[in-house]
């Protein structure tokens, strides 16, 4: 589940970049994997997904909101789970270098 915590407050400023999304229209399981879905297929949804997010024109600020609250689930802003998994491992691992 993502993170609610680091969500940032209902200002319209904040959010009016989803209105923009190449993918408003689309069906959700475009970019949400079903369950069991493994192997060739889900790497061919994933790079469908990953099509349409790379002619968007706001896929930068949906990548930035999907790592900034630690989002689980699906294709968002051209990264998928795992990818955006290894970025916050990476972002962790840098912070803790400059710390230590």
């Amino acid at each position: 589940m993502a993170e609610l915590s680091r969500l940032p407050g209902p200002v319209m400023d904040l959010w009016e970049w989803q209105f923009e999304g190449a993918c408003r229209d689309l069906d959700d399981s475009m970019f949400f994997h079903p369950e069991g879905e493994r192997g060739a297929a889900r790497r061919r949804r994933i790079e469908a997904a990953k099509a349409v997010c790379n002619s968007c024109p706001v896929m930068m600020q949906c990548r930035e909101q999907a790592l900034a609250i630690r989002e689980p689930y699906g294709v968002w802003g051209g990264l998928s789970e795992e990818e955006r998994e290894a970025i916050i491992a990476q972002r962790r691992a840098a912070r803790l270098t400059v710390a230590g």
